[in-house]
């Protein structure tokens, strides 16, 4: 979809993540881990998404940098998003990496209970993200690269919107 480089640029960050925590051991506090790939994501990773994902772990370390309790990182994720949507333009539906964050968002949300459990609801949310990347295949692109091809040529799910449940999949892998 668009033109095609989502994979290299999701790889390129990975490279970039990986020769960050091999030189350096990452910040402790959540907010400051955020920022932190946020800048090395801007620098590295390139692209529309580079800039997107910059943009969503700048917003998303605001709530952390004096809490990082469950119903704040639900906090969190939804500052991240609304910083997408805001520079972005986008909005779940139109078939973008939104619809695989916000269908996560809002299972989080449920972080926000005072019996929550961290990997059980985080599970869930990978589990809502993927769902929402793989019903991106029916959708008509409303916004980002694929917006410019005919609807008739997106026979995949947005690479964007896997790539965002892949990335919330290894999180929740590395927390487990």
């Amino acid at each position: 979809a668009g033109d095609g480089d989502c994979g290299h640029t999701h790889a390129r960050a990975a490279r970039a993540i990986q020769e960050w925590l091999c030189a350096q051991p990452p910040p402790a506090a959540p907010a400051q881990l955020l920022s932190a790939l946020a800048d090395l994501l801007l620098e590295k990773m390139g692209g529309s998404s580079g800039v997107l994902y910059g943009l969503f772990l700048t917003a998303a370390a605001r709530p952390l940098l004096h809490r990082s309790d469950l119903p704040t990182w639900a906090e969190a994720m939804d500052a991240g998003i609304e910083a997408m949507q805001r520079y972005g333009g986008a909005a779940p539906g139109d078939r973008t990496m939104l619809d695989s964050l916000c269908a996560a968002a809002q299972a989080l949300h449920s972080l926000r209970s005072p019996s929550a459990e961290l990997l059980p609801v985080l599970a869930t949310a990978v589990q809502s993200a993927e769902a929402a990347a793989e019903a991106t295949r029916t959708m008509e692109a409303g916004a980002g690269r694929a917006s410019y091809i005919s609807s008739a040529q997106l026979l995949q799910p947005d690479p964007g919107a896997v790539a965002a449940a892949a990335v919330l999949r290894a999180v929740l892998e590395g927390l487990q």
